[in-house]
């Protein structure tokens, strides 16, 4: 029976458990694309890494695995040279893998509402609304992470249900905004600069852009949303640092 592209992908994640040599099967070897800088490029850097990996290997537990059209999106807590979390992303061409993104960080403690970085809803509903979540997700990147428009939050968002899993935000509207001051108040930025891709399947939509964070750092955002009637309300993110040029073992870019 013929495994989808969402079941490959997960096969290939699940295969640093396993240690089956299947999965790599499902990688287009002539023309795979890398754009994690820390790898080099096609299979020869995927295969550079797990000959580095430690005793006992490196471990991948997906929580959340969607697909739109040819993309395949992830969401998964893995230790990989220490505990960590993060998104893939991988582009099929005739059922075979070859592009792949991806955005890691550490895991960190509860957030002030006491949810993890990886819990939370994980049910995909409302597979007729994909399109219409993803406009929805997008408006509210491009007006309010973007263009600070403050004032339209609650346009995309419901306030009374609003769920974070940013390790440093509390729940609801009180808790964005008081995660906003402090980064006023210290100098601190958050600024949305592009989006590069809005990747969805019903309730999930999956944002990636490029921006400044913290003390001005470049980085890349990945921004995980759950949509309910019309509304946002629940979030999930990972920021990473993109290294300079000099340091990357890849051509390719982060995007």
């Amino acid at each position: 029976m013929e495994l989808t592209n969402k079941e490959k992908a997960v096969a290939l994640l699940n295969s640093f458990n396993t240690g089956d040599q299947t999965p790599i099967s499902y990688i287009n070897s002539q023309k795979y694309i890398q754009h994690n800088l820390a790898v080099g490029d096609g299979l020869e850097g995927f295969g550079e890494v797990m000959q580095h990996a430690p005793e006992g290997g490196f471990k991948a537990n997906v929580v959340r695995a969607f697909q739109d059209g040819d993309f395949v999106f992830t969401h998964t807590e893995y230790n990989f040279f220490g505990p960590k979390v993060g998104f893939d992303v991988f582009r099929f061409e005739d059922g075979l893998i070859v592009e792949h993104w991806d955005n890691l960080s550490e895991i960190t403690p509860p957030n002030p509402s006491g949810r993890t970085q990886l819990d939370g809803a994980v049910d995909i509903s409302d597979k007729e609304k994909t399109s219409e979540n993803k406009k929805l997700v997008e408006g509210f990147v491009n007006d309010v992470l973007m263009n600070g428009q403050s004032d339209k939050l609650t346009t995309y968002i419901n306030a009374e249900k609003y769920l974070q899993h940013n390790a440093a935000v509390a729940d609801g509207l009180d808790g964005l905004g008081a995660a906003l001051q402090y980064f006023a108040d210290n100098g601190l930025v958050m600024q949305y600069d592009k989006v590069h891709s809005v990747l969805g399947e019903g309730n999930f939509v999956l944002t990636i852009s490029e921006g400044k964070f913290g003390k001005g750092d470049h980085v890349a955002y990945y921004d995980l949303f759950r949509v309910e009637n019309g509304l946002i309300v629940e979030h999930w993110d990972v920021i990473e640092v993109i290294p300079p040029q000099e340091e990357w073992k890849n051509s390719n870019g982060k995007f």
